[in-house]
């Protein structure tokens, strides 16, 4: 474990804020400086931006440069991305304006599959503290500047935890869920290196889909957060469809809107770039609602 510093100026594409807080991850939490802190794979990062400078401090077990380009994805060109869209309509061109600087990273298969599971049904601030707990029960302890902080459980270590236990962090009707999926996992029943191997999204769908608390939407937040990373999906809560429904759809009862009718637009309309699309959207509708 060591203490690292990296530094970037004039990242393209790059907004913490936007990056943090567009519903993609739950181990970030924003410091008094406006700074985030995180916890990734055996790392604790901090990122503190001011205006186009980006500061990354750490302490951990990987090498902090390469960490930072793979997890935050930028080695790819959300610009050119950016341009490809916005040139669609004037709605997602806004919406991408409104969230310049988001871009998807790239989280850990296994983490992701957990902590989307949690999140159904449930708001933000108790999917971290369930995920919170979980980590500082099953997870490894590390010590930064005067704070403790937990890495997320391994297949191994969080196939420890009973229903019992994991009903007594908070996780209700989850309990059960993320118990059966950590076994089939560690069990290899669904072998996460395959899924990496498999070029086809609809194939890793259908596998996702056979884990305990895994529905269309899980699944599909599973492909586009994790290191999976497939844009070819287009995940739907309440504030997608209210979104795809005021600006295209128009039915006056939003609540009868379709999935299937919103995945076919999104298809039709956004192609294999869907899943940013849809990120763009969710943030410009939920935060400016």
């Amino acid at each position: 474990m060591q203490e690292q510093q990296y530094e970037l100026n004039n990242i393209p594409s790059f907004n913490s804020k936007h990056i943090f807080e567009c519903g993609q991850c739950f181990r970030w939490d924003e410091e008094s400086d406006g700074s985030y802190t995180g916890i990734v794979r055996k790392n604790v990062i901090n990122v503190k931006q001011v205006e186009n400078r980006v500061k990354f401090s750490s302490y951990g077990a990987d090498n902090l440069e390469k960490l930072v380009i793979n997890y935050f994805d930028l080695a790819r060109n959300y610009e050119e991305i950016k341009d490809k869209l916005s040139k669609i309509d004037e709605h997602l061109a806004r919406s991408i304006e409104y969230g310049s600087g988001i871009r998807i990273l790239n989280q850990d298969l296994w983490e992701t599959i957990i902590s989307f599971i949690i999140s159904a049904n449930n708001n933000i601030p108790r999917i971290k503290g369930i995920i919170n707990r979980i980590s500082k029960n099953y997870g490894e302890k590390i010590e930064w500047n005067g704070k403790e902080y937990y890495t997320f459980p391994t297949v191994e270590e969080l196939s420890k935890a009973s229903v019992e236990e994991l009903r007594a962090l908070g996780l209700g009707f989850r309990d059960v869920r993320v118990y059966e999926t950590t076994r089939k996992i560690l069990e290899k029943q669904v072998d996460l290196e395959e899924l990496h191997k498999e070029k086809d999204t609809q194939k890793v769908r259908d596998i996702l889909l056979t884990l305990d608390g895994v529905g269309p939407k899980v699944a599909d937040c599973i492909l586009l957060f994790s290191t999976l990373k497939r844009f070819d999906v287009f995940p739907i809560d309440v504030w997608v469809r209210r979104v795809m429904n005021e600006l295209y759809i128009k039915n006056e009862d939003e609540t009868k809107v379709s999935k299937k009718e919103i995945e076919k637009l999104a298809k039709e309309k956004y192609g294999n770039l869907e899943g940013i699309a849809q990120q763009y959207l969710f943030f410009w509708k939920r935060d400016t609602a």
